[in-house]
């Protein structure tokens, strides 16, 4: 079963997703900061990252950043209910696509 690493700070977006994706047979993990979810890709195994953009402790371009250092080809998905064009092409830079 593919894993996920939801990293939100708010709970209610990390339940919707975990309850999406589950509902379509994936093994969700959850984090609630930046900070947790980088601890979290350093020990386990995810096939799949999405990661909030605006956190405390450590936002979604450090967890990205630092996690590209360790496991390059772990794919994210930055997700932001702030979001904007340049934080878009800055997150696909970081990751070298």
């Amino acid at each position: 079963m593919p894993r996920i690493l939801i990293i939100d700070d708010e709970k209610s977006i990390r339940s919707t997703l975990r309850e999406i994706l589950e509902y379509e047979k994936y093994e969700i993990t959850e984090a609630s900061d930046g900070a947790e979810g980088f601890l979290l890709i350093k020990k386990e195994d995810f096939d799949l990252v999405m990661c909030d953009i605006k956190m405390p402790k450590m936002d979604g371009m450090e967890v990205l950043t630092a996690s590209a250092e360790i496991k390059p080809d772990l794919p994210f998905i930055m997700i932001s209910g702030h979001g904007s064009i340049d934080a878009a092409v800055e997150a696909t830079k970081k990751r070298g696509v």
